[in-house]
């Protein structure tokens, strides 16, 4: 239920979703604040940094979003990928977004998020660029998405569609999840379960 006015709120009634983020952004700091700042990630893929979204220059993350091909927003559509946008979610202390830098070149490799909410709900997403995919990095992304959200406290959900081959293998292969609820248009609403 949460996730349909979620996105009804996103995409009909804009400037309300605005607002209810940056209340959103605020409670998750008083709730949450301390515990992000002191996580530190343990499972970042070899040859690859990982920084927050908030510590890359606006204009490499709108570059990075420009140079994917349009079949990779087919299925990918979270928030805007422009200038304004991006800052907006590099300054909302909900969004957890990360930057896979590839370590020999300094080049985004992968971008992933959890998109929290104060309540105790998370829900991830991730691209891997077009130039990097193959190599396992949005299954390490998920991982990496796992470990901030339960380290923190959250529950963790996602969406995919049955149709995205490789987002589909990669949510299904890096964690243990549940079925929420099917979607229209071949999505699944899953439950992302915590390791035992």
């Amino acid at each position: 239920m949460l996730y349909k006015i979620a996105h009804l709120l996103r995409d009909k009634l804009n400037w309300l979703w605005n607002l209810i983020e940056l209340l959103n952004s605020w409670l998750f700091s008083l709730r949450y604040g301390k515990k992000v700042k002191n996580f530190a990630f343990t499972i970042v893929p070899e040859g690859y940094d990982v920084a927050p979204m908030r510590d890359v220059a606006t204009e490499k993350m709108v570059a990075f979003f420009e140079q994917q091909p349009e079949e990779a927003f087919t299925y990918f559509h979270p928030h805007g990928f422009d200038y304004k946008s991006i800052k907006r979610l590099q300054r909302n202390k909900a969004f957890l977004a990360y930057v896979l830098l590839e370590k020999a070149s300094g080049q985004v490799a992968g971008y992933c998020f959890n998109r929290s909410f104060f309540l105790g709900k998370g829900f991830r997403g991730r691209m891997v660029d077009v130039d990097y995919r193959g190599r396992g990095l949005g299954t390490a992304m998920n991982k990496m998405l796992n470990e901030v959200g339960y380290d923190i406290g959250l529950r963790l959900f996602e969406t995919v569609s049955k149709d995205n081959v490789a987002s589909y293998r990669s949510a299904m292969s890096a964690s243990k999840v549940r079925v929420v609820e099917e979607l229209p248009h071949n999505e699944l609403f899953l439950e992302i379960l915590p390791e035992q």
